[in-house]
């Protein structure tokens, strides 16, 4: 159950992340109420989260997972462009998600 809250806390996140540029400096209500509740959410759930898994790697794989699906999201809704160095950077951010879990499970 630990690993569902993580990933609701990410979840979470992302979707409070890319309201955040929608509520232009919190001036509009709807995204604001987004951004709110999304980061109240995920750290409610990274909270429930935290009780089980290691605080060191709950956070590790909430910030990296966050920053490729933030990345993903702004290249969808936003058009922001992802250089080759970027997704490089992403990808090496995957690996170090997938070897702090394979770390974890030994």
């Amino acid at each position: 159950m630990a690993w569902l809250y993580l990933l609701l806390a990410i979840c979470s996140e992302v979707v409070a992340t890319t309201a955040l540029k929608a509520c232009d400096g919190f001036s509009k209500l709807w995204p604001s109420l987004i951004v709110v509740i999304g980061y109240v959410a995920a750290f409610y759930f990274l909270s429930l989260a935290v009780r089980v898994i290691p605080l060191a790697y709950a956070y590790a794989i909430w910030c990296g997972l966050g920053i490729i699906l933030i990345a993903c999201t702004g290249w969808i809704f936003y058009q922001e462009a992802i250089s080759w160095s970027s997704a490089l950077g992403m990808l090496l951010i995957l690996g170090g998600v997938v070897l702090l879990k394979l770390g974890n499970a030994s």
